[in-house]
C-alpha cells in the first residue's frame, strides 16, 4: 500500500530527471557541434546573399559545369576591357624598354629583295622581379685640421669631422633599410625571425636571430617610441575610439609561469576621423585596469565587445557590438538541424540584425549629423523591437540559443548606445581587424621570449598598422623613420614624421588606386558586409 500510494511521485520524480538528462545530453550535443563548427567549419558570418561569396573558393562556387558558353561578341568586350584594366593595374610601375630589332643586314625585303624601314612596333609587356640583395654600405668621414695651426699653434690643433647621419646601432650593422626589411618581414608578412635567419644566411651574411632580436628591441625603443608616443597623445585627443585585446604569450616574464597568458590590447581611431590612428599596448593580464589607466585623459564615446574589463571606465560612454552579439546566434544557428534553421529564433535574430546593418550601409556617406538623424528615425524603433521581441522568446539558459538572448538582453543598453552619437558604429569590427594582424603573425611566431621583445612588437605594430591605414608602405615609411628620427629632436619636432605630417616624403605613399581599393576593403569589413539582411538586395530596394 505504501508503494502503491508514492508511486506517482515515484514517477514524477523520473520524468523530472528523464527532462533533466535530455536537456543535459542537448546541452552537450550543441557544445560538440560549435567545437566542430570552430574548428572545422568556415569562421565566415556572411548571409545568404550570392554575391557573398567565400574567400578561398571563388572558382569553385563561381564554376557553372552546365553553363553554356559565352557569345564570341561578348567574349570580345570582356577582353577590351581586361586590356584597359591591365594598363591601369601597370601605371605606378617603372617601365624598362628592351628593343629588339633586325640587323641591317636583314632589312631586306622577302618578295623584292627592297630596303625594309620600320613602320611601327609592337609591345608584349611581362613582369620582371628584380630580387633582395645585401650591400655593405662604408660611410667614409672626412676629417680635416688646420696646416697653419698645425706650423705656427702652441696648442692643439682643431680637428674637423663633415657631419654623417646617426647610426641606428653605434658599433652595430643595423642600417635603416635593413631594419625596415626585418620588421617588415616579422610584423606584415609574418616571417618568424629563425625563418628570416635562414634568408640572411642564403645572401650570404651570418647574422643570428638573437641579433635581429636585439636590432628590433633597440631600434624600437629608440627610435620608434618617441613616434609611439606622440600617436597615442593624438590617439585621446579623439572623442570616439574602439578597443579589443587578444591574448600573448611569453615566456619570461617575472613572477609569471612560462605557460601563463598575457595580452596584447589594441586602441584605434573610429570613422569619423581623416588622421587614422592604431596604438598596441602589452600588458601581463586582461584586468579592467589597463584600459583604465591608458584612457584616463579619456572622455568620450568607447567601442568595444562585452567584456566587462571596459564597463567600470569612468567618464567614458560604453557602445557595445552588435557584430559580437549577433555572432552569439551564430553559433545557435551552427548547432539546429538545417531543416528547422529557417522557423528557429536564432535564423530570425540573425535577419532582424541584418536589417539594421544595412540600414548602417544606406547611411555610409551621411555626415554624422545626418546619420544620426535616419538612425533615430529608421533604424532605432527596429532595434527596441528586436529587443522587445527577445523578451517574448522562452529558451533553456543554458542552450546555445538561451546564452545568445541572455547575453543580448544583458548588453542591451550598450547596443543601444550606438543611437546616442552619428560618429557611434554598429559595430566594433575596426578594433577586431586591427588587431587581426598580431594574432595572424602570432600563429607563425607562436610567443615572445621576454617583456622587452613584446613591447618592442606593440611599439612595431603600432607604427605599421598605423603607417597602413594612413595609406604608407610600412617598409618606406620604416626606412624614412630610421633615417629621420635619430637626427630629430623629441617632443613636437616629431609630430611632422607621423603618418600624417608634411614631411612624409610621397614615395612613402602608396599610389592612389592600389589606396582606395585597400579603402574599399576595409569599409567592407568594417562596415557592415560581413552579414547582410538576405531579405534585400545589397543596396537597397
Amino acid at each position: 500500500m505504501e508503494n502503491s500510494r508514492n508511486w506517482p511521485e515515484i514517477v514524477a520524480e523520473k520524468d523530472a530527471r528523464i527532462a533533466e538528462l535530455e536537456a543535459l545530453v542537448k546541452f552537450y550535443e550543441e557544445q560538440f557541434k560549435l567545437s566542430k563548427s570552430r574548428q572545422f567549419g568556415p569562421s565566415s558570418e556572411k548571409g545568404d546573399l550570392p554575391e557573398q561569396l567565400g574567400l578561398f573558393d571563388e572558382g569553385e562556387n563561381t564554376a557553372g559545369p552546365n553553363a553554356p558558353e559565352p557569345e564570341l561578341e561578348r567574349i570580345a568586350y570582356i577582353r577590351r576591357k581586361r586590356v584597359g584594366k591591365r594598363e591601369e593595374d601597370l601605371s605606378g610601375l617603372p617601365v624598362e624598354a628592351i628593343e629588339h630589332k633586325l640587323p641591317e643586314e636583314e632589312r631586306i625585303c622577302p618578295e623584292c629583295n627592297g630596303p625594309l624601314h620600320q613602320m611601327g612596333h609592337d609591345v608584349r609587356r611581362e613582369l620582371k622581379i628584380v630580387p633582395a640583395k645585401v650591400v655593405v654600405v662604408e660611410h667614409n668621414r672626412a676629417v680635416y685640421s688646420c696646416r697653419n695651426c698645425e706650423k705656427n699653434s702652441e696648442g692643439g690643433v682643431p680637428v674637423v669631422k663633415a657631419p654623417t647621419p646617426e647610426p641606428l646601432i653605434k658599433g652595430g650593422l643595423a642600417s635603416p633599410s635593413a631594419m625596415a626589411h626585418i620588421m617588415t618581414q616579422k610584423y606584415v608578412m609574418y616571417a618568424p625571425l629563425y625563418r628570416q635567419e635562414k634568408d640572411w644566411e642564403r645572401q650570404g651574411v651570418a647574422l643570428s636571430r638573437q641579433t635581429m632580436a636585439n636590432w628590433v628591441i633597440r631600434c624600437s625603443e629608440d627610435w620608434l617610441r618617441p613616434i609611439y608616443d606622440r600617436m597615442r597623445i593624438k590617439l585621446l585627443e579623439n572623442e570616439v575610439l574602439h578597443a579589443d585585446e587578444t591574448k600573448v604569450q611569453v615566456l619570461k616574464e617575472p613572477g609569471k609561469a612560462a605557460t601563463a597568458l598575457s595580452y596584447m590590447w589594441v586602441y584605434r581611431t573610429s570613422g569619423d576621423t581623416t588622421r587614422h590612428i592604431v596604438v598596441f599596448e602589452y600588458q601581463p593580464s586582461r584586468h579592467s585596469d589597463h584600459p583604465k589607466r591608458f584612457l584616463a585623459d579619456f572622455k568620450g564615446f568607447l567601442h568595444c565587445d562585452g567584456y566587462a574589463g571596459y564597463h567600470t571606465l569612468l567618464e567614458i560612454t560604453i557602445i557595445g557590438c552588435w557584430t559580437h552579439m549577433r555572432r552569439k546566434f551564430t553559433d545557435a544557428l551552427k548547432v539546429i538541424p538545417m531543416a528547422e534553421r529557417p522557423a528557429s529564433a536564432a535564423e530570425t535574430a540573425i535577419k532582424r540584425i541584418g536589417r539594421l546593418f544595412h540600414l548602417e550601409d544606406q547611411w555610409e556617406g551621411l555626415a554624422p549629423e545626418e546619420r544620426h538623424r535616419r538612425r533615430l528615425e529608421e533604424s532605432r524603433p527596429k532595434a527596441r523591437e528586436f529587443f522587445a521581441w527577445l523578451e517574448t522568446l522562452m529558451v533553456l539558459p543554458k542552450s546555445a540559443i538561451g546564452k545568445a538572448v541572455n547575453y543580448a538582453l544583458e548588453q542591451k543598453e550598450r547596443l543601444m548606445n550606438v543611437y546616442l552619437d552619428g560618429r557611434a558604429e554598429i559595430s566594433n569590427n575596426r578594433a577586431e581587424n586591427a588587431i587581426r594582424p598580431f594574432a595572424v603573425g602570432r600563429r607563425n611566431w607562436l610567443f615572445c621570449n621576454t617583456v622587452n621583445g613584446a613591447n618592442a612588437s606593440a611599439t612595431t605594430y603600432s607604427i605599421i598598422e598605423t603607417a597602413k591605414a594612413n595609406g604608407l608602405k610600412p617598409f618606406d615609411y620604416l626606412e624614412f623613420l630610421f633615417e629621420t628620427v635619430p637626427n630629430t629632436a623629441t617632443g613636437e619636432a616629431l609630430d611632422s614624421l607621423l603618418p600624417w605630417g608634411e614631411a612624409v616624403p610621397e614615395h612613402c605613399r602608396m599610389p592612389v588606386k592600389e589606396w582606395g581599393a585597400r579603402r574599399n576593403a576595409e569599409k567592407k569589413r568594417n562596415g557592415i558586409y560581413d552579414v547582410v539582411c538576405p531579405e534585400v538586395s545589397r543596396r537597397g530596394a
